[in-house]
Parts: C-alpha cells; sequence; structure tokens
C-alpha cells in the first residue's frame, strides 16, 4: 500500500538544503511525497525530484495573526485534499500551525522536527518570560496530536521544549541535526598561502556576524596575517538580518571579503584552514558538520546546539558567546596553528563519520515514519 507523507517547510531552499535526501529515499521506499513550502526560485527544482509542490504563503518576517490565520487555511484545504498519512512538519512556524491544522483536520500521524527554539527562548526580561509562557502554550496546542514525534537536533532544546509543552518521553527523540553527505565533503591537507578564515551563514546578527566582523577587525589592529571571509547573503525577510549596505561598508574597509551565496560548499570549506559560527543558539548547524567532514578545524559558542556539533578541545574551540574578544584570541590562536587545525580537522571528520553521516540520519526518519504509521 502506498503512503503519503508530506513535508510543511516555510522555505523551499531551506528544504533542498536540510531534507531533500529524507523525501528521496522516502521516494525509494514508496511513499508519495508532496510538500508545502514558501516558494523563491527553487519550484522546478523540487518538481525535477518527482515532488508533489503546494505552494504555501507563508510571510516569515511577519508575527501577525492576519498571516497566521491565510497559512492556517491554506493548510488546511491541502491537507483536506491530500489526506496524508504523515506530516513532517519542519521549523518552529509550521510547527506551530501545522500541527493545529493537522489535528484539526485529521491527519493520522505528525512529524514536528524542532531545529531550533529561535529568540523566544533566548531573549531575557519579563516580556520575554509572557512570550515563552504564550509560545509553550501554543505548542502544547500544536503538539497535542495522539500519534506524534517531535525530533529534537540538542539535549537543550529537548528539555526546555519537553517542559514548557508537556510532552512525555515516549513523544520526543533525538536526532543529531540533518547529517552531512561524507562522499561529497570529503577532507582535503591545509591550503597553502595566506589563511583563510570561513563564517558561512546567512547574515543575521544572531548567528554572530558582528562579532565575526569586531574580531576580525581587531585581529588585523594586531597585525594577524590572514584573510576573513563571510559567505552567505542577506536575508530581507528576517527582522535580525544586516543590510547589504552594511556589508559592503565592511568589505570597503578591508575588514572582510563577502564571497555571497555559494553552492560549492565543499570547496569553499576545505579553502579555508579555520571555520567560524559564533552562533547565539542553534538546533545542530550543518556548516559545523560540513566543516568536519572536509577535514576543518572550527570556532563556535558555548550555547545549545553550537556545543553540540564539536567535541571541544578536541575538534574546535568553544568561545562565550557576543564576545569578540575571545573569539578573536581563539581565532588568533589557530590560525598561527596550522599542525594543530590540521590535528583537529582530523578528529573532526572522525567525528562526522561516526555520528553525522547523513544515511544514518535518513534511516532514523524513515524509522519513525513507518512506527507512526503502523500506530495509525
Amino acid at each position: 500500500m502506498t503512503h503519503t507523507l508530506m513535508f510543511v517547510v516555510n522555505v523551499d531552499w531551506f528544504f533542498l538544503s536540510h531534507r531533500l535526501p529524507i523525501a528521496l529515499e522516502a521516494q525509494r521506499q514508496g511513499y508519495q511525497v508532496h510538500i508545502a513550502t514558501g516558494l523563491t526560485d527553487r519550484l522546478d527544482e523540487l518538481q525535477r525530484h518527482g515532488l508533489v509542490v503546494h505552494p504555501l504563503a507563508l510571510d516569515r518576517s511577519s508575527v501577525g495573526l492576519g498571516n497566521a490565520w491565510r497559512t492556517v487555511a491554506q493548510l488546511w484545504r491541502v491537507f483536506r485534499a491530500v489526506r496524508p498519512d504523515v506530516v513532517h512538519l519542519v521549523t518552529i512556524k509550521p510547527v506551530l500551525l501545522g500541527g493545529l491544522v493537522a489535528r484539526l483536520a485529521g491527519v493520522p500521524a505528525v512529524v514536528a522536527a524542532v531545529s531550533g527554539l529561535g529568540f523566544v527562548f533566548m531573549a531575557h526580561g519579563a516580556k520575554a518570560k509572557v512570550r515563552r509562557w504564550l509560545v509553550g502554550a501554543l505548542y502544547r496546542v500544536a503538539l497535542g496530536h495522539r500519534n506524534l514525534k517531535v525530533i529534537f537536533q540538542n539535549p537543550d532544546d529537548l528539555r526546555s521544549l519537553a517542559k514548557v509543552a508537556d510532552l512525555p518521553d515516549s513523544r520526543v527523540t533525538m536526532i543529531r541535526g540533518s547529517g552531512v553527505d561524507l562522499e561529497r565533503y570529503i577532507p582535503q591537507p591545509l591550503p597553502g598561502g595566506v589563511p583563510v578564515v570561513v563564517l558561512a551563514a546567512r547574515l543575521l546578527a544572531d548567528k554572530g556576524v558582528l562579532e565575526f566582523v569586531q574580531a576580525a577587525r581587531l585581529l588585523k589592529q594586531r597585525g594577524c596575517h590572514a584573510r576573513f571571509a563571510l559567505v552567505g547573503t542577506v536575508d530581507p525577510a528576517n527582522p535580525t538580518s544586516f543590510t547589504q549596505a552594511e556589508v559592503d561598508a565592511w568589505v570597503t574597509e578591508g575588514v572582510v571579503e563577502w564571497w555571497g551565496h555559494r553552492s560549492d560548499m565543499p570547496q569553499v570549506l576545505v579553502a579555508a584552514q579555520l571555520v567560524v559560527l559564533p552562533s547565539y543558539r542553534e538546533g545542530l548547524p550543518k556548516v559545523l558538520l560540513e566543516a568536519a567532514a572536509c577535514g576543518r578545524a572550527v570556532v563556535t559558542t558555548d550555547v545549545p546546539g553550537c556545543r553540540d556539533a564539536i567535541d571541544p578541545g578536541v575538534t574546535g574551540v568553544l568561545v562565550p558567546v557576543c564576545n569578540a574578544a575571545a573569539l578573536a584570541d581563539a581565532m588568533e590562536v589557530l590560525i598561527n596553528s596550522p599542525a594543530r587545525c590540521q590535528a583537529m580537522g582530523d578528529a573532526g571528520r572522525a567525528l562526522a563519520e561516526s555520528a553525522f553521516d547523513e544515511r544514518q540520519v535518513v534511516a532514523a526518519h524513515l524509522r519513525i515514519y513507518q512506527e507512526l504509521v503502523d500506530k495509525s
């Protein structure tokens, strides 16, 4: 019997970079796979993979009720028309809105992927406390389906959300990230010439972009001989994004290089001596898994998600969050020690092979789908 699996994701490019291998394996195992998502320019690519696409007008920058109700109405129509056996909800808005609609529409089974808890769980103060209570109430409703599995990427997120949403142990599991293709991301010897330090991410404040720029400025003032590259683009739909004008100003100042969006990430990473991600909080950052697979040492922050992606002191170095001076110090030590970078990179590859193999991640998801279908 053919079963129908539907992904609900906020935007197409995120699905392609983080969930496509799961969808393709589901197809190989006989599922008909649909995706409801916000579209950019990737519709043809989605359809080339045999996915049935349902465009979703999901405004990632909006927190208003009007947009939320439009999304709820769209999902209701899609769920009732397709009648999926399993719905896989990815990222915060799809989990909250899709979880609610899945219950109302009688979807037999729900998988909710929590790939980070977002700014609500990072903020401090009275307002943040109220927001967390409200978001917790929303999660309790959205994740109240009787046949549900919630996938977390790190233990901090699991503990935090399981507590506020009253999730029993039987409904939660942990899968460490989206995995990495070990046949595509292959270790190479460290490059010669001037050391290159890379930060690859969307150019958002909470990715630690400003701290990276400030650290690079400090190191240049100290006479450190290295290149510092931002790889990624601004994201106008995200309220924490830097503007293109700000990025251009950093480049004009000469403090960093801007390489823009790159689709050849294995080549980008092996061109670096060091990979940096000073993020404020993550689920489990894919770029750190990819860096490990490529045999590159990393510097990242001691926060949920980031610290779970490395073996501290072995495959990389942890620094305090929002601390450009500490970041600069850690970067300087590794820039000046290629032998240590190589040793950390070798250990990173071993970690990727044992813990982050994409095939293991895909297989774990398919087992969850089957378990839920069997219970339906």
